[in-house]
């Protein structure tokens, strides 16, 4: 007698619905989420971009099954063998082309950060260009970080796990929020060609001193005097941390899109207007921090009010301790499970691993049936760290031959 389909799991709410979806793909396990913002009058279930990123599972995935309620407050999502940007795949030329809608109010680290994490266990390469109206490459008011902040500090870390080759993100058009902080026109394309059968242990122990810091000052459609006075207000803050400081300067001009008037049909109008400011330390040992912000689109703040406010993000990112920042804790965490059936260990600020997000995370993986953690004091310099033990699952890359 032969087992049938697996039930699937059941989760509430739309709470870490993206991270929900990237374990269920590398588990294999279906999930079924309901309550999807039920409550809401004008715009209940999935938003724009939560129906952005199932269809960016669909295309790199092949045979994966999604079901959406009419109402949109319910889903039921049955995982496939991830392809990437294989033959056959819908890719063309080997990139695979995913237009963000125009509503789209998360910035595009929302769909880069889950991506990486599918990239490793694919089968084939990955090659993704990620572009239309709903793009936004800065950080935004959410929570979601810029790609400059992607790229520096948590595509680095995947070399602790020995993913290391033809790993790149290029910025190819920058853009800030658009009107109501609603689309960009930006363009991302993502290259991760490093697949592999199992993540290796890691053992992350020694957070180090902070030796330098680098950042990317970005401005689009304004004046490059911007990137200037955010570089002298940040710098302000931070040279007297260190002296091996530099910020790099990016201008661009604005996005431009095609504009609703019926008069002039071939009008187009410019969008995401902004500047914003990335920085990241290193320490001695090759820890991360990072700390991001972006002009809002209601404007109301001076590149001096945001060059200071990004260096005190910094520093406080800095002084929360352990070997990872909040922004990579998912990333780590999640990659520490699928590894090998060996125990990793790495040191994390009790105020990071207490935090809601992380709480819940540590949960859902208990739900897949992953291991949970364990948890000790640090054995050297006992500040307000400590070491988070997960033991491997082995969950290995079906779709890579054994060598």
């Amino acid at each position: 007698m032969t087992n049938g389909p697996q039930a699937p799991l059941r989760f509430f709410s739309q709470r870490a619905l993206a991270h929900r979806l990237v374990l269920s793909t590398l588990t294999g396990r279906p999930v079924h989420i309901s309550q999807i913002r039920p409550s809401s009058p004008l715009n209940p279930g999935l938003e724009p971009h939560e129906v952005s990123f199932l269809r960016l599972l669909e295309s790199v995935t092949n045979g994966s099954v999604i079901e959406i309620s009419y109402s949109g407050t319910a889903l039921i999502y049955r995982p496939g063998l991830i392809t990437g940007s294989a033959p056959g795949s819908g890719a063309s030329g080997g990139v695979l082309r995913h237009e963000l809608p125009a509503r789209c109010t998360r910035g595009v680290s929302y769909f880069l950060i889950p991506l990486c994490l599918l990239a490793p266990f694919s089968k084939g390469p990955i090659n993704v260009l990620l572009t239309g109206p709903g793009v936004i490459t800065s950080a935004t008011p959410s929570g979601d970080v810029s790609a400059d902040t992607v790229r520096t500090a948590i595509l680095p870390l995947y070399s602790c796990f020995g993913i290391t080759n033809s790993i790149e993100l290029r910025i190819l058009k920058r853009s800030n929020m658009g009107p109501k902080g609603q689309g960009g026109a930006g363009g991302v394309q993502l290259v991760f060609g490093h697949q592999l059968r199992l993540p290796k242990t890691i053992h992350l122990l020694n957070p180090g001193r902070v030796k330098k810091i680098r950042g990317v000052a970005y401005c689009t459609g304004v004046s490059a005097s911007n990137n200037a006075r955010m570089i002298e207000a940040a710098r302000g803050v931070l040279n007297p941390m260190t002296a091996d400081t530099y910020i790099f300067s990016d201008v661009a001009s604005a996005p431009s899109i095609p504009s609703n008037n019926s008069s002039s049909p071939n009008a187009r109008s410019k969008i995401g207007v902004g500047f914003g400011l990335s920085l990241v330390a290193e320490s001695s040992t090759g820890s991360l921090y990072s700390a991001d912000i972006a002009s809002p689109p209601t404007g109301g703040y001076s590149p001096e009010d945001l060059g200071q406010q990004c260096a005190f993000q910094l520093l406080e990112a800095i002084s929360t301790g352990g070997c990872i920042s909040m922004i990579a804790a998912p990333t780590i965490l999640t990659l520490m499970a699928f590894g090998s059936e060996d125990i990793g260990r790495a040191r994390i600020g009790k105020r990071i691993i207490g935090d809601k997000q992380i709480v819940e995370l540590g949960r859902d993986l208990r739900t897949f049936g992953l291991s949970g953690w364990g948890f000790r004091e640090p054995t050297i310099e006992k500040d307000d760290d400590i070491v988070v033990s997960v033991v491997g699952k082995g969950v290995a890359n079906v779709g890579r031959k054994i060598s």
